[in-house]
């Protein structure tokens, strides 16, 4: 066993690890899983270089730089595609700035190599027991639905791919309907882990935030039908009993994702929508996606937005084939967007 300095980087892929908890590292040699922390060293420096903490600092990396990392899975079309690997092996990838490591099996050619880490042992609480993310939550409902019982409108924001101004939407709805006096919650259900976008959410008025973190997965990359719907029910629970407040909620990535086509297609999620925003980065995207979230899910959404909405260019190509209103997530007009979403 090998003692862990205090004041090693925790990063916010751990946010259900207490730092108590986190004592020392030492050399198994197990297969890796989906949760478990590492004590590693930065080898090689490429496309990653911060790592976010779980006070949401953001931490400059080094060669050398020493700090705790979590194993798990990536789904990122900008970044990276990357599993935990089968067996334990000497270096891994960076694959998010929140700490998370594996192998990149396909990286976007817009992107450099990831950053290489040189693992040095498991992380292991007083009792030499290997510490694991998925083994903790930090959201307990505070009750079960009633039967026929009123809940929380619930605004849902995709869109057609990460990076198309769901987070910046959704936050506009925030704005908004805290700006009219309504109480807002918010969450991001899927995803990989980083809490700029929650905290994005806090920032324009949520009351309290959420992600799949708080519930002990790094990501949701290759989760089951019955895992993703334990993260969405937890949520709802804890923040969606209140008749008169709101739930804004993103799904990551575009709808046709594998853990968003899922969660679409189950009938309690769609039960839940009170308004769809659907977002993408241009008028096609938005065409062709609107017309997809109809024909697969039976969803049209309230409003269009995301960074199309930015461009009057795009909205004029737009205009000639969808009357759906458009949802200026830049301008915060917090009138005409409650009016959308209302």
């Amino acid at each position: 066993m090998h003692r862990i300095r205090q004041k090693c980087i925790i990063p916010s892929a751990a946010f259900t690890i207490p730092h108590a908890r986190i004592r020392s590292y030492h050399r198994f040699e197990k297969a890796p899983e989906v949760g478990d922390l590492v004590f590693g060293e930065v080898n090689s420096l490429g496309q990653h270089r911060l790592l976010e903490s779980v006070s949401s600092r953001l931490h400059a990396l080094n060669d050398r730089t020493h700090a705790i990392f979590v194993f798990g899975n990536r789904y990122a079309p900008d970044y990276y595609e990357a599993f935990v690997p089968d067996q334990w092996q000497d270096e891994v990838d960076l694959i998010a700035q929140s700490g998370i490591v594996g192998n990149a099996v396909h990286r976007n050619d817009r992107i450099g190599d990831p950053t290489r880490v040189k693992l040095q042992g498991y992380v292991c609480d007083a009792g030499g027991e290997i510490l694991n993310t998925r083994r903790g939550t930090l959201l307990t409902p505070r009750r079960t639905v009633r039967e026929g019982g009123r809940r929380a409108k619930l605004i849902l924001c995709v869109g057609t791919s990460m990076n198309s101004g769901k987070s910046h939407a959704a936050a506009a709805c925030c704005y908004a309907l805290t700006s009219v006096g309504r109480k807002v919650r918010a969450a991001k259900v899927t995803g990989t882990a980083c809490h700029k976008d929650i905290l994005l959410m806090q920032d324009n008025g949520a009351d309290h935030v959420a992600d799949f973190t708080y519930l002990g997965h790094p990501t949701t990359y290759m989760l089951s039908e019955p895992e993703l719907m334990n993260i969405f029910t937890a949520i709802d629970l804890k923040y969606g009993n209140n008749p008169a407040n709101y739930l804004v909620v993103e799904f990551a990535d575009g709808i046709l994702q594998r853990e968003t086509a899922m969660l679409l297609q189950n009938q309690l999620v769609l039960s839940r929508i009170h308004k769809v925003v659907f977002c993408a980065q241009d008028a096609f995207g938005a065409i062709g996606g609107v017309r997809v979230l109809k024909e697969r899910f039976g969803l049209v959404p309230a409003a269009i937005s995301g960074v199309c909405s930015s461009s009057p260019l795009a909205l004029r190509e737009l205009a000639e084939f969808t009357d759906i209103p458009i949802l200026f997530s830049a301008q915060r007009d917090y009138k005409a967007i409650y009016e959308l979403i209302m």
